[in-house]
């Protein structure tokens, strides 16, 4: 652990209930290492309360946890980062566990699953939000056909080189969504570890809208998939589009074989129409599927370059 620089990472938005005791709490969990926090235009005195605690602030004024996110890892440089959130929800003390798969070279980034012990279900009175992550985490463990326990969370520990290759692309709380699919799609060395989770503490309000947020977090699912795997995202419209062309297109095919004549041309001509589209857009899911591997081709040189040219350091 003294041979690394570990940097605590934490973005808030109106967090001075709760900042200056997360701080104070991982200064004494891990005395060896940087705590920052990342404030993003908080309107009451987070700032004065996080420094108070002896944190480093940075100032973001674009709102969105995903352009703090982006701050974080523009800004800091370090060997290990942690990232927490500042409404003392999670407990700093769970640090040292989720740390150690990082610092054997285990794994890349290690996500705190609230999850697996029922300790979300039991702490948490948002009872939607329980639901939506259930939701996000079904979607994606069938489309990456893994078993993820906890999309959402908000404490993990990321390697240097995880940070080093993570384009952040979200702007607000899908970031958290965007961190695992990243993770999943580049193969890059994911684990869970079961942690404890606790309700904010009265007066402290949450950040996040469980239905305009979840919808955007549903987005950033859809995106990626159109994204990383072109052929599956657009061969279900073409099947969707081929399967709706061939119900409409009975009718007419019916009263032709009964009359010799067309007499619902309106109906044939969006069935011929419908198969026409699902034809293009087989053929459009094709085409970036070739262009998806032959980045995904450049991606894998790019961190095969990175291992080669970082070779000591990974290695501990």
């Amino acid at each position: 652990m003294h041979k690394k620089n570990v940097a605590v990472l934490i973005p808030c938005l109106n967090e001075e209930l709760t900042i200056r005791k997360l701080v104070e709490d991982f200064r004494e969990e891990l005395p060896e290492a940087k705590v920052y926090v990342f404030d993003n235009n908080s309107t009451d005195a987070t700032i004065n309360e996080a420094e108070k605690a002896g944190a480093i602030v940075y100032q973001v004024k674009q709102r969105g946890k995903g352009n703090v996110v982006r701050a974080m890892f523009r800004r800091i440089d370090a060997d290990v980062y942690i990232m927490i959130d500042g409404d003392d929800t999670y407990f700093p003390k769970d640090v040292h566990s989720l740390l150690e798969p990082v610092l054997s070279g285990k794994a890349d980034m290690v996500v705190g699953d609230r999850l697996s012990s029922k300790a979300y279900d039991r702490e948490n009175t948002r009872r939607f939000h329980g639901f939506g992550n259930r939701l996000i985490r079904w979607l994606i463990n069938k489309q990456y056909r893994t078993d993820c326990k906890d999309i959402l969370s908000g404490y993990r520990v990321f390697s240097r080189f995880f940070v080093s290759n993570f384009p952040v692309m979200s702007d607000g709380f899908e970031i958290e969504t965007e961190l695992t699919l990243h993770t999943l799609d580049k193969k890059i060395d994911l684990i869970e570890i079961p942690i404890n989770y606790k309700e904010r503490p009265a007066g402290s309000e949450s950040k996040l809208n469980t239905f305009s947020d979840g919808f955007k977090i549903i987005k950033t699912i859809a995106f990626f998939f159109k994204n990383y795997k072109p052929l599956h995202f657009f061969g279900l419209l073409a099947l969707f589009a081929a399967l709706m062309g061939f119900v409409f297109g009975i009718f007419p095919v019916i009263e032709y074989f009964q009359y010799h004549y067309v007499y619902k041309l309106p109906l044939a001509v969006l069935a011929a129409s419908l198969e026409i589209m699902a034809m293009l857009l087989l053929s459009i899911g094709l085409i970036l599927d070739t262009s998806v591997k032959q980045h995904r081709e450049q991606i894998e040189l790019r961190i095969l370059d990175y291992y080669k040219k970082n070779k000591s350091d990974l290695n501990g």
